[in-house]
């Protein structure tokens, strides 16, 4: 078995014993481990050096799995080096809410006792795929968010127009700070903040979501995720940010911006005892009464 192991290229106390004890399992294990070259940059001259660990720039469809340590945030990350391999991706957290990375150090021997022996089950999450016109070279590689598209202003407190069309007719001119398109993985991150509803990993939808809209009319709205969505921008400054979940790429105003679904999935690795419900009472606390 081939593991690839990637985690965030800066010291965190709690990634790094998270990684020690995966370290000491995978070997155990006597599986191929190999580290993400950043990643393996931090860590001491006896892991650095060991005959037992190579290093990634680069994935192939030959690695069986991909594990990451650290928040949702890694995970998004971790994505831009599986594309459309179909590597099935297990998620350690040593973040915070962890919607994606449900492991916790505790349970990272367990769980992967449990992986190794075919025991889990995969969810499959859909993409957003994104071109411009003119095309912007900076997203050309890597043109996929698994959370949400985000159009939002830049340099300017002044609010931006969003001319926004579905399938080549006009929905509505979002007047806003910005506007929100979401997939149900990212639906429990940036737009759940901004007010967009929850949906549950395996819907066929997206979601619009404005982001401090002026219109007071504005909400949320869920479209079917075969849905090709067009973006025009307009506002007092001549350019806009578009973030790509973590990654953000500044655009001239000129730009048309067209979101479809992708071609290809991202496979999470989730234990036989775990469910989206279940995750949904536990890190947002649904049901929780203090008086109770």
């Amino acid at each position: 078995m081939k593991i690839a192991v990637y985690g965030q290229n800066y010291a965190k106390e709690s990634t790094q014993k998270a990684f020690e004890i995966l370290l000491d399992v995978l070997l155990e294990r006597k599986v191929g481990v190999y580290i993400e070259e950043d990643f393996l940059k931090l860590q001491n001259e006896a892991i650095q050096t060991s005959s037992a660990i190579s290093k990634f720039k680069e994935l192939d469809n030959t690695f069986d799995l991909l594990i990451s340590i650290g928040g949702d945030g890694t995970i998004l990350r971790a994505i831009t080096f599986v594309r459309d391999l179909g590597i099935p991706i297990v998620g350690i957290n040593t973040g915070r809410l962890g919607f994606l990375a449900t492991i916790q150090t505790d349970e990272i021997e367990a769980s992967l006792s449990e992986i190794f022996k075919g025991d889990y089950k995969i969810s499959e999450r859909s993409l957003l795929s994104v071109s411009t016109s003119p095309t912007n070279s900076d997203i050309t590689d890597t043109n996929f968010a698994l959370n949400e598209i985000a159009l939002s202003r830049k340099n300017t407190t002044s609010m931006i127009t969003v001319k926004t069309h579905l399938n080549d007719e006009y929905l509505t001119s979002y007047w806003a700070d910005g506007l929100i398109l979401s997939t149900p993985t990212g639906s429990t991150g940036y737009s759940l903040s901004c007010g967009g509803p929850v949906i549950a990993p395996d819907a066929n939808n997206f979601v619009l979501t404005p982001i401090a809209p002026h219109n007071l009319s504005a909400r949320p709205l869920i479209i079917p995720d075969n849905t090709t969505v067009t973006f025009r921008v307009d506002g007092r400054e001549d350019q806009f940010l578009m973030s790509l979940d973590s990654r953000i790429v500044t655009l001239p105003n000129t730009t048309t911006v067209t979101v479809k679904k992708a071609d290809f999935v991202i496979k999470m690795v989730e234990r036989l005892d775990e469910t989206f419900l279940d995750t949904l009472r536990k890190k947002l606390l649904w049901g929780e009464d203090r008086r109770n």
